[in-house]
């Protein structure tokens, strides 16, 4: 995608951080943007600063873990705007950090509902809308450098962002053929309020494992609030949909952290020679499987 007029741009946590920085850049280049936000207020001040600009705009309530509102929200974009979206942000996310032997049931299902949860309801919601429309499209869902390895002091954030780069990877794979480009963000620090996603936690989910309270918060926002801002990490995220690009990491304070993790792992793979027999007929096996077996599973179940 090279063009943004006239786009129609869906952002969960468009109402701040990382989301209103979306929405400023692509609404700058023409799209109209709807915004989905879990704070009222901060849609309405959102809603606010694009039309100043003289963006278009619409914004909506979501909680992003409820499935039934989701799809009254897909019903509203297309009754507002005529047509599905064909810019899709999965951007809402929260944290919480503490001693992985400490996580309780409810620090994994907040964080992992929300940033895992709420990343495939946003797929399963829109994509078929999406192919259904016919038009060309690109989704852009915010992942974290996090998500590419372990963290004894974030585990639960961590494994849901390890797992929507998996699942971005599937996408992209399988969104081709309809035209619409898949990209995962992956970001570290952001100038952003989500140090304060504790306040958000939801009563059901109110037994945590970890240290929540104004100390905690404080400790995040000496982090963020260097970050890089997010309308500049929004104009990254604008040249890799036109470059078609499926990883979008534009930290390079990163890349030696990274090349050592995936060293280490790229290094505990047996050479071919310690079972050259075997990796032949695993081999032959996958191709063969590709090649024609594999087609059973994209027929339409019947009956």
């Amino acid at each position: 995608m090279q063009d943004f007029t006239n786009q129609i741009a869906f952002i969960t946590g468009g109402a701040s951080g990382a989301g209103l920085g979306q929405a400023q850049v692509f609404g700058r280049a023409g799209a109209k943007i709807v915004i989905a936000d879990i704070r009222a207020e901060a849609v309405e001040q959102a809603l606010a600063t694009l039309r100043a600009e003289g963006i278009t705009a619409h914004g909506l309530v979501l909680d992003i873990m409820d499935r039934a509102a989701y799809a009254r929200a897909a019903d509203e974009v297309e009754e507002v705007f005529g047509a599905p979206p064909t810019l899709l942000f999965n951007t809402a996310g929260v944290n919480s950090f503490g001693p992985v032997e400490n996580t309780s049931y409810d620090d994994f299902d907040w964080i992992i509902g929300v940033n895992l949860g709420g990343v495939i309801n946003g797929m399963v919601t829109f994509v078929p809308r999406m192919i259904a429309s016919g038009k060309p499209g690109h989704i852009v869902t915010t992942s974290s450098l996090g998500g590419l390895m372990g963290s004894a002091l974030a585990a639960p954030y961590s494994a849901a962002k390890a797992a929507v780069i998996n699942l971005m990877e599937s996408y992209r794979q399988g969104l081709e053929k309809h035209q619409i480009g898949v990209s995962v963000l992956c970001p570290a620090n952001i100038k952003s309020n989500i140090a304060e996603a504790s306040r958000l936690r939801p009563a059901q989910f109110g037994q945590s494992g970890y240290v929540e309270n104004e100390d905690s918060i404080a400790s995040l926002h000496s982090i963020h609030q260097h970050g890089m801002d997010p309308v500049e990490l929004a104009e990254h995220v604008k040249r890799a949909i036109e470059a078609g690009q499926l990883y979008v990491i534009p930290y390079p304070e990163a890349k030696d952290g990274l090349r050592a993790h995936f060293d280490q792992i790229v290094g505990s793979v047996l050479p071919l020679e310690a079972d050259p027999e075997g990796a032949r007929l695993r081999t032959e096996a996958l191709q063969n499987w590709a090649a024609d077996r594999a087609k059973v599973f994209m027929e339409k179940q019947t009956g």
